[in-house]
């Protein structure tokens, strides 16, 4: 089976994402997986590692597909798009 995950970020912990198959996960076109998984347990770097994978508008829909994240997840995400933290 070919590998499919040659893009796997370096900085998102596979932690985050224990039960999937990382050898053969997805992380593009899982990317409201990924992104529902940092906002709610990842750290900074992580943060920051989940706006250079993916759009802006790929984290603001996958922020209100979610229904796992709580509302103040769900606000800070939003915020933090256009905060000074990013850099």
């Amino acid at each position: 089976m070919e590998n499919v995950n040659k893009s796997q970020p370096k900085i998102i912990n596979p932690a985050l994402l224990w039960e999937y198959d990382l050898d053969t996960f997805n992380y593009k076109k899982s990317y409201k997986i990924v992104i529902e998984r940092v906002l709610e347990r990842g750290n900074l770097e992580e943060w920051r590692e989940m706006v250079q994978l993916y759009s802006r508008e790929q984290i603001l829909e996958a922020i209100e597909w979610s229904a796992q994240l709580s509302k103040f997840e769900k606000e800070f995400g939003s915020f933090f798009l256009d905060s000074s933290l990013l850099k």
